[in-house]
């Protein structure tokens, strides 16, 4: 039977989420507050994402836009190696190469297979209500859409989270995550993160002649550079190795986008009904281990699958939530103790266990990166979960 579905917000979780229900017959509304979505500067796309796309029918054409990593090596600030992985480590352990496009690119791809009218920019959700007769949301535009289900896709500051949680505590983590895009290409040994106490810089090739890079350090919240939010980067950088130096001066100031890292309570319960969440909504996670937009990925795929094969909706979303809890709460709870020991106080004690990384053998580290990101480690749920 063919739903209508409204999902709230138009990041990559929520477009994704919207093409894999149309995909499957039903009638979708998505609504967003911003008026620009193609904003941001890249994002690493895992095998286990890229497995989530094919399954809603789009990998590859988001493997086509972007750049590859088949290795991810590990450095200090002045270039000697913490971990230097042979050339295909990524695809041998993973089954293909990391992804890297433009999150413009991306969001180019999932909303030119939506059908015409589906995305609506420039209008939020402000509040909904569940009735025996389906669910009204309210918008900001003073008008009420009656839907059978919505999925909320609204990010950290989610309303939908809310409706179903309450309030939901943000923390600041102490450090700050920068972004943009270099107009240079990486030498493809190089691809990967180079650490200092207290600091991380990451590069990876975006395809193109191009470069992703991304930095966190510790900064006061709320806080922006005088001088400029690139001018501020190239002098904290400027005396580490190649090619983070080039690679600043080959971006543009406009594209850097500066963001403080907060920690959000967990929401306890992701449905209620014909309610539900996905990606950042439901489980925020620091940036470390590259999953938040892969595990958004996911969850549209598993969502889809689970309303396909199920006649309830109530119990489509109950389901949904305890075939994809535990996957994501592991990888919550890494992310957030990569980024403690990365920025432990005081700093000597991060150097500490950054050079500590090369201890641990390269066969342990595979293995772990396996259950994390390898295409397999996707899954769709069985008919075995369908009936739990």
């Amino acid at each position: 039977m063919a739903l209508r579905i409204a999902v709230v917000g138009a990041g990559i979780a929520g477009l994704a989420t919207a093409v894999a229900l149309q995909r499957g017959g039903h009638h979708v509304q998505v609504v967003e507050q911003r008026t620009d979505i193609s904003s941001g500067a890249g994002i690493s796309l895992w095998p286990n994402a890229l497995a989530a796309l094919d399954a809603i029918g789009l990998g590859a054409q988001v493997r086509a836009a972007g750049g590859q990593v088949t290795a991810g090596a590990l450095r200090n600030h002045d270039g000697s190696w913490l971990r230097r992985p042979s050339a295909r480590r990524i695809v041998d352990a993973l089954g293909e190469p990391l992804v890297v496009v433009r999150r413009s690119a991306l969001t180019q791809v999932l909303t030119g297979v939506l059908s015409p009218g589906t995305y609506t920019d420039g209008i939020g959700a402000t509040g909904l209500t569940v009735t025996a007769d389906g669910v009204f949301l309210d918008l900001s535009d003073d008008t009420t859409v009656h839907v059978d289900a919505v999925v909320g896709a609204d990010g950290v500051h989610s309303m939908v989270a809310r409706h179903l949680n309450g309030t939901l505590r943000h923390r600041y983590t102490g450090y700050t995550a920068w972004r943009g895009v270099a107009a240079h290409p990486l030498d493809p040994e190089l691809s990967g993160e180079t650490l200092a106490p207290g600091r991380e810089f990451g590069h990876v090739p975006l395809g193109s002649g191009h470069t992703y890079w991304f930095a966190t350090m510790r900064a006061p919240a709320g806080s922006a550079a005088s001088e400029g939010e690139l001018v501020y980067l190239q002098r904290r950088f400027a005396r580490w190795s190649e090619p983070i130096p080039t690679l600043l001066a080959a971006s543009r100031p406009d594209e850097v986008l500066r963001t403080d890292v907060y920690d959000r309570d967990q929401a306890g319960r992701w449905s209620r009904g014909p309610v539900v969440v996905v990606g950042d909504a439901a489980h925020p996670m620091r940036p470390h281990l590259g999953q938040g937009g892969c595990q958004g990925l996911e969850d549209a795929a598993v969502l889809a699958a689970f309303i396909g094969r199920t006649d309830d909706l109530s119990t489509a979303f109950t389901r949904f939530e305890a075939f994809r809890r535990p996957r994501v709460a592991a990888l919550v709870r890494e992310s957030a103790l990569i980024g403690r020991m990365l920025n432990l106080r005081p700093p000597w004690l991060s150097g500490m266990v950054n050079r500590a990384t090369v201890l641990v053998p390269e066969a342990v580290v595979r293995r772990h990166l396996t259950t994390i990101a390898a295409g397999r480690a996707f899954r769709l749920p069985t008919s075995a979960d369908v009936r739990r």
